[in-house]
């Protein structure tokens, strides 16, 4: 299956990267060139439009914030092997890192973005200067797992059109209000040669079956080697980050901190994008200011 045509109106990525095989990374930026690095991982599903208020948001406050979308989704190229592996996925943002100078970035993921910034940190791939984490643990809840892969698997012939696509985003997200302007979907589905609407995503990302006890044993390891400062965000109805979950992220990593936002599911950036960009920002200045902000030259 073919990536099919992107919509009219979507946004243009403002930069592109190569990545791990050549595969080319579609990226954005805000902010200062010159202030300290955030890159941010979105969730599997998403793109790099999931943090654009996040972006914007770090960018005024003096940092250079970078988002990509991840191989296989958005504007970045589908795998040619069809790998999308959590080694495949770290080895990509190392790419990213390396063509933004090498410098020592600040790392914040969503889900699956945040299990890569996890292992990239935890088995020193990347000399990350601060981490962190929205909704994603060691441990994650099967079935809120087996939920979003549902969704992401509906729907195999397309929609026949965009309201068809909300409705599929409205089962999943049945508390966020219907868009009443469609248009912003068009950067969540491509327009395929069929006449069809299908998601931004390859099929073959799902293709794999994930080993969830093993999963779990590389990323417990990795948060045991936390030492750099680290702040996890966890939705309060997440169905995927139980209490249980973070408990146990804890006491593998007792130093770092731990904010629940209220009336956020998993995806807590864009339920309550108010809410964590504040934490977010709050985080960082105790941990890696701005130096015009500190007072450091």
């Amino acid at each position: 299956m073919k990536a099919g045509n992107r919509l009219p109106g979507t946004p243009e990525p403002m930069h592109i990267w190569k990545g791990s095989g050549g595969v080319r990374l579609a990226g954005d930026t805000w902010g200062h060139a010159d202030g300290p690095l955030v890159v941010l991982l979105h969730g599997g599903g998403q793109t790099r439009h999931a943090w654009g208020g996040t972006g914007e948001l770090l960018g005024k406050t003096g940092y250079c914030a970078v988002a990509y979308d991840a191989r296989g989704h958005g504007d970045s190229d589908w795998a040619r092997d069809g790998d999308y592996s959590q080694d495949a996925l770290v080895r990509d943002l190392t790419c990213v890192v390396a063509a933004l100078g090498a410098r020592r970035p600040v790392l914040v993921g969503a889900s699956l973005g945040g299990g890569t910034s996890l292992v990239a940190t935890g088995e020193r791939q990347i000399d990350t200067s601060a981490l962190i984490l929205v909704d994603i643990v060691p441990y994650t809840e099967p079935a809120g797992v087996a939920r979003i892969h549902t969704f992401m698997q509906q729907s195999p012939d397309g929609f026949g059109s965009l309201e068809e696509v909300a409705d599929a985003i409205g089962q999943y997200r049945p508390t966020q209000a219907r868009p009443r302007n469609l248009d912003g979907l068009s950067k969540n589905v491509r327009f395929c040669d069929d006449g069809r609407y299908r998601w931004h995503w390859d099929p073959r990302f799902l293709a794999g079956t994930i080993d969830l006890r093993t999963r779990h044993e590389r990323l417990a390891a990795c948060a045991r080697q936390l030492t750099l400062p680290t702040l996890l965000v966890r939705g309060g109805s997440s169905d995927v980050v139980s209490e249980a979950g973070v408990r146990e992220f804890l006491e593998l990593c007792p130093h770092s901190e731990y904010v629940n936002v209220a009336e956020a599911g998993h995806m807590v950036a864009g339920d309550r994008n108010d809410v964590f960009g504040k934490a977010a920002v709050q985080f960082l200045a105790r941990n890696v200011p701005v130096a015009s902000l500190s007072g450091q030259p």
